[in-house]
């Protein structure tokens, strides 16, 4: 029987599974551990990446009750836990706080998993953030078409209409003045069961993120469409930004884990910045690393494995980790369709590699030596086939996401950004095997 420690990871999202084998591979090696996974519905790939699996649904009604008894007889074994999720973030911190592992807050937690929540938090201390420069957005719960009227007529200048909890931008749209109203209310319909929220439009144009663990941070620049659907097209480290721009992020994205109650673990806060960069206002906090590859960014970046610092950690080993210095630039991109279309990665031709060719054009546009730009992850968000739009709405009209690394100082890594999204669509095209069949009807969001 195995008697050695045991790691128990809470839930993940699946795109993220290489990250979850990253952390048991290295829980293994370093501290010998065992690693017990919960979540609900397991998979056969959710048990390749776990030496124990169980079923459990993080958003269940008792899931902290039934998970203490399910994992009660090895309480003494269990000695560090992970939430890897949203759906898990408040109740998965209860699991573990009731099996005795350190944890960060866990009522607090749910102020980052709840857009509604975490803006009732933000109101109850409105006073002591506007004084820190940081804006308090007006905001309010709906559940009918009328009470969005209400609230777009308080906002004239515009509103944005999003899930109270939902991840990857799904179902967020932004309306300005003139917008069909019945129109951005059936785009959020869907998530109405679980509460749709409408929030004053923040005024202000540049998005990062305020990243890291613990007590060690980094800013991370974010690139978003313009228009009715704002969906994330690359994330940037590192940000470009001067010192009081600095400041100003790092002072907001410090007070959003204040009311979320991160102390310990991971964090990645949403944040815009006013253009004077003396102001900001937190779209949303989240207890957990980035998504879109941050942390991986982080380690061609900056030397450091986040994810191994997570465990050590969690496990009470962490050392002092020092002063983030940046060695290079690098950006995960979000990479579409020219046109609408049906896409499936089989219609590329076989051998063909457009992100390949794209980073080539792309290099050779900047007049950038060999080896100054280079590839260093791609993916294809899906094998199945699926009907994308060219203007994505969210992450899921996406084909592709691609990693480069840039080193040097002849081209800016956010201009390289938008000049690889423009090659690539040329050079998918190129590639693609079948001529695009006239797109189905697509489908609603969810």
């Amino acid at each position: 029987m195995t008697t050695g420690p045991i790691l128990l990871i809470v839930d993940y999202n699946l795109s993220r599974i290489d990250e979850v084998r990253h952390l048991r591979e290295y829980a293994r090696e370093r501290h010998g551990a065992t690693v017990v996974l919960v979540r609900a519905e397991p998979t056969e790939a959710d048990h390749g990446i776990a030496d124990e699996v169980i079923d459990l649904d993080p958003l269940g009604d008792r899931f902290p009750e039934l998970g203490e008894k399910l994992l009660g007889d090895r309480r003494e074994r269990i000695r560090a836990g992970i939430v890897f999720s949203d759906n898990a973030v408040h109740s998965g911190a209860e699991l573990l706080h009731r099996l005795g592992v350190p944890v960060d807050s866990p009522p607090l937690a749910a102020g980052a998993f709840s857009k509604y929540r975490y803006r009732l938090d933000e109101a109850r201390v409105a006073e002591l953030l506007t004084a820190q420069r940081i804006m308090v957005p007006a905001f309010a719960e709906i559940a009918s078409l009328d009470q969005l009227r209400e609230f777009g007529i308080a906002h004239p200048e515009g509103f944005v209409v999003k899930p109270a909890a939902e991840g990857n931008n799904r179902g967020v749209v932004v309306v300005r003045p003139g917008d069909d109203l019945t129109a951005a209310f059936a785009e959020v319909l869907p998530y109405l069961e679980g509460g749709v929220i409408c929030e004053e439009l923040i005024p202000y144009g540049r998005e990062f993120s305020y990243d890291g663990l613990g007590s060690l941070s980094f800013l991370t620049e974010k690139v978003s469409a313009r228009g009715r659907y704002p969906v994330e097209i690359a994330q940037v480290l590192p940000a470009g930004l001067d010192e009081h721009e600095r400041a100003t992020l790092e002072r907001a994205g410090r007070q959003a884990n204040w009311l979320v109650g991160q102390c310990d673990g991971p964090f990645h806060n949403e944040i815009k910045l006013s253009d004077d960069g003396l102001r900001a206002a937190i779209v949303e906090p989240n207890r957990r690393p980035g998504g879109m590859k941050i942390w991986a960014l982080a380690r061609w970046v900056y030397g450091i494995d986040l994810h191994h610092r997570w465990i050590d950690t969690a496990f009470g080993t962490a050392a002092d980790a020092g002063r983030l210095v940046p060695g290079c630039a690098a950006a995960t991109v979000m990479l579409g369709v020219g046109g609408d279309r049906s896409f499936a990665p089989d219609d590329v031709a076989a051998g063909a590699d457009p992100f390949a060719d794209a980073v080539r054009v792309t290099a050779e546009r900047f007049g950038l030596a060999e080896g100054e730009l280079t590839v260093r992850e791609f993916a294809w968000m899906s094998a199945e086939r699926r009907d994308l739009h060219a203007v994505a709405r969210d992450n899921a009209d996406f084909a592709a996401q691609g990693c480069v690394v840039l080193r040097g100082d002849r081209a800016d890594i956010r201009t390289v950004v938008h000049a690889l999204r423009e090659a690539w669509s040329e050079a998918l095209d190129r590639a693609v095997a079948v001529q695009p069949r006239v797109p189905t009807p697509v489908r609603k969001a969810r």
